[in-house]
Formats: C-alpha cells, sequence, structure tokens
C-alpha cells in the first residue's frame, strides 16, 4: 500500500540508503555472515553519506534531522536489503539518541562528531546472563574513587558489542536503592580493566557482532556519567519507547519484504501442473498476510506520527513492539511454509528471515513484558 505519512525529501533519501547498501553492505554481506562482525570501513563510508547521527545537531557532524521517518526509511531499506549488519540502527535510535539528550556540551563534543563521522561505533550495555527485560534485576557496580567509577561487573548480548568503541553501561552506584540507583556510564575503547568476551553465535543475524563484555575494576572518569548519578533508570524508561518503536519499524520492514518475495514465489513456483498461488488455500494465506500487514504499516505510521509530535506513550510503543515482531514471526513461518522444501534450505532467503525474525519478539522487552506493561496501564 502507498505510505502516505511519506514525502517526496524522505523518498529521495530512501534511493541515498537503497545506493549506499547496494554498493558498500550486499557486496560483502556473505563474507560478513561467515565472520560474524563487518569491517570497520563501512562505517566510515556511511558516515560520509550522512547516514549516522541522523538527528544529532550539525555541530557535532550531524543531520540535524529531529523527523523520526528518516531513520525508518534507513531501517526499511536495510531490512528491504536482507542485511543483517552493520548495527546502524542501534547506533542512531538508541545510544545516539542518550549521548545527544542527556550529556554536557564537553562530552557532546567529544563523542557525537565520532559517532556522525563513523570514526566511533556506539553500543549500550543493560542485558546480564541473570537480567534481560527486567533492569533493575543488573549486578553490575559502579563505586565512586576520587574521580572515577570502579565498575564491576558482566552484559552479555551486547550488538556492536566487538566493534565498539563508546558503550553506554547500566551500573548499580547505589545498590541499596535497587533499581533507583541505577547510572549510566560511558566506557570507552582500552578502559584498564575492560575486556570482551566471545563473539557470540545466534540462531540469525550473523553478521552482527555481538559478545559479552566484562568490567574488572574497570576505572571511568567520572566526567563519563551521563547526567546525573543514580538518575538512570528514569534515562532508560524514557528511551525505551524510541527503541521499541525501532524494533517495530524493523519488523514491518523485514515483513514486507517476505510476504513481496512469497507473493512472487507463489506466481511462479508450479506443482500439479499450476502455480503454488492458484490454490486457494495458498491465495488466502497471501490474502490475510497481506491484510495484517496492511494493519500493522498503519498502526506503525500512526507511531512515527505520534512519536515526532512528542505524543508517543509507554503503552503505545509496548503495543507497537509487540504486535509487529510477532507478526514478523508469524509472517516468517507462513512464507516459509509456502516456500516448502526449498524454504528449508539454509541458502533460501526465507529460512534466513525465518531464522533473524525470532529474536524480535526477545529483545528491547519480551512480548510478554509487553503484555504486562499494557494490562498496567488499564488498571490491572
Amino acid at each position: 500500500m502507498a505510505r502516505s505519512r511519506y514525502e517526496a525529501e524522505h523518498e529521495q533519501f530512501r534511493v541515498t540508503c537503497r545506493e549506499f547498501l547496494n554498493r558498500e553492505v550486499l557486496p560483502h554481506h556473505a563474507r560478513w555472515e561467515r565472520e560474524g562482525i563487518v569491517d570497520r570501513e563501512v562505517w566510515r563510508k556511511a558516515g560520509l553519506a550522512g547516514l549516522l547521527g541522523i538527528g544529532v545537531d550539525p555541530e557535532y557532524g550531524g543531520g540535524g534531522e529531529p523527523d523520526y521517518r528518516y531513520p525508518a526509511v534507513l531501517s526499511q531499506e536495510i531490512m528491504w536489503a536482507r542485511a543483517t549488519a552493520p548495527g546502524f540502527v542501534a547506533h542512531n535510535d538508541i545510544i545516539a539518541t542518550y549521548l545527544d539528550q542527556r550529556t554536557t556540551a564537553e562530552q557532546r563534543k567529544r563523542w557525537l562528531p565520532g559517532l556522525c563521522s563513523g570514526e566511533l561505533v556506539a553500543a549500550i550495555a543493560m542485558s546480564e546472563p541473570d537480567a534481560g527485560s527486567n533492569v533493575a534485576d543488573i549486578r553490575t557496580t559502579a563505586v565512586r574513587d576520587g574521580d572515577s567509577y570502579v565498575l564491576n561487573g558482566q552484559k552479555t548480548f551486547i550488538t556492536n558489542g566487538e566493534n565498539s568503541d563508546v558503550i553506554v553501561v547500566a551500573a548499580k552506584t547505589a545498590p541499596e536503592r535497587g533499581a533507583q540507583g541505577i547510572s549510566l556510564l560511558v566506557v570507552e575503547r582500552g578502559a584498564p580493566g575492560f575486556t570482551r568476551g566471545r563473539r557470540m553465535e545466534k540462531l540469525g543475524w550473523h553478521a552482527s557482532d555481538t559478545c559479552e563484555l566484562f568490567f574488572d575494576d574497570c576505572r571511568v572518569p567520572a566526567d563519563n556519567l551521563i547526567g546525573k548519578e543514580n538518575a538512570g533508570l528514569a534515562y532508560m524508561m524514557a528511551a525505551l519507547p524510541r527503541e521499541r518503536l525501532s524494533i517495530a519499524t524493523v519488523a514491518v520492514g523485514a515483513a514486507e519484504r517476505m510476504v513481496t518475495d512469497t507473493l512472487q514465489y507463489a506466481k511462479t513456483r508450479e506443482v500439479f501442473g499450476r502455480t503454488i498461488g492458484s490454490f486457494q488455500h495458498t491465495r488466502f494465506q497471501l490474502a490475510t498476510m497481506e491484510t495484517e500487514l496492511t494493519i500493522a504499516q498503519v498502526f506503525l505510521d500512526h507511531c512515527v506520527a505520534e512519536l515526532n509530535a512528542g505524543r508517543f506513550s509507554v503503552t503505545d510503543a509496548a503495543k507497537v513492539k509487540w504486535w509487529t515482531t510477532e507478526l514478523q514471526v508469524d509472517i516468517a513461518n507462513r512464507c516459509l511454509q509456502i516456500h516448502g522444501g526449498y524454504g528449508y534450505l539454509k541458502e533460501s532467503p526465507i529460512s534466513r528471515e525465518w531464522a533473524n525474525s525470532r529474536v524480535q519478539t526477545i529483545y528491547g522487552g519480551t512480548t510478554e513484558v509487553m503484555k504486562e506493561l499494557i494490562g498496567r496501564s488499564l488498571g490491572l
């Protein structure tokens, strides 16, 4: 369907994104998937192309564009290209937002130009082996010692973890206060006591470098504190709606690609002397998916408009996150079934989409957590 909320300038940006991905990502993507990490050079090229720091003030090298439709277009095109890396979405939609909105002028001058140019790769470290959707359960601590914090703990499932130069780490600076004692610190590459663990092998998203991070009496300058001490939970809660909208944008983009590919396959694949699309069951499956996808697109576009207007709520973020990601998983499953045996081959694009889709209902808050948030909003 036509996406009426996107205007001519967004479509021009879409062409820029598509050309960049075709030129700088797709020729290398198979190798990156085998190696589990992307070349650093692609980050610098993305910076030159204006794809990083889209919303960051031009004073620091960013695009100065607060309209979320621009990063949404980039996410859509990454999904359309079936690219599982680079991790531009996390870099732009999550970490750059923290460093643009919650930092001092000195901190912005120190980090943002590199994030916008691609000289610095960003990551965020919240999840731990025993703390996922509930950040209040994190055990990593940061104890003030003179002009530094001494950081101890472990983080896991960190996107861009291996390539990252700037990492926003959630740690408890006042453990006795529980969730109200969390602070955000920026750990930079080479910090004493900071090490990276193994490159994690995942079901999908193979080109996205994901690893564990370890902090063993890691000294972090006090000047690397983001905002106020013990205000980290509030900062994370304020940023989560945008993060969840970003995940939903990826979900709808991926679902669009899968339905389009499966429709084409159904028109050409023959069984019993006729195309599989001519069978009523297949037609009904595709008709259902097309309708569900249209509903998801409309809701997603509404949420994007609400974010741009400053009205996007935690509850709506939970709704769009769980609905679109569960739909993505369901569409992946149905599309693979239509592809039959060919869909089960590892080399098949739909098999990779099926594997890539599964994490979407987990990170950024599981579907169960999203429904819990919505239920609480109903007074239950």
